[in-house]
């Protein structure tokens, strides 16, 4: 099975060009690669947060003094 061919505006050609000629990247491909591993890092990021938002309006915390005064024990921190 054949992917469609990509339709790319000329003002995105434009920037990722600007990220080959910066000599970082090899090609353009690289750029879209790099820019889709960053969106997905970020959506990753973002599912995280929002995981410990939902935690905490859930209660599923605790105050950050015991949590830290754990810690130094656990680590040895005086």
């Amino acid at each position: 099975m054949s992917m469609p061919t990509l339709s790319i505006p000329p003002d995105v050609r434009t920037r990722v060009q600007a990220f080959v000629d910066t000599g970082k990247y090899a090609s353009e491909a690289d750029v879209v690669r790099a820019a889709l591993d960053a969106l997905e890092m970020q959506s990753s990021d973002l599912d995280a947060i929002q995981a410990g938002i939902d935690d905490m309006n859930a209660g599923r915390c605790r105050p950050f003094d015991e949590f830290a005064a754990e810690f130094e024990h656990r680590k040895g921190i005086q």
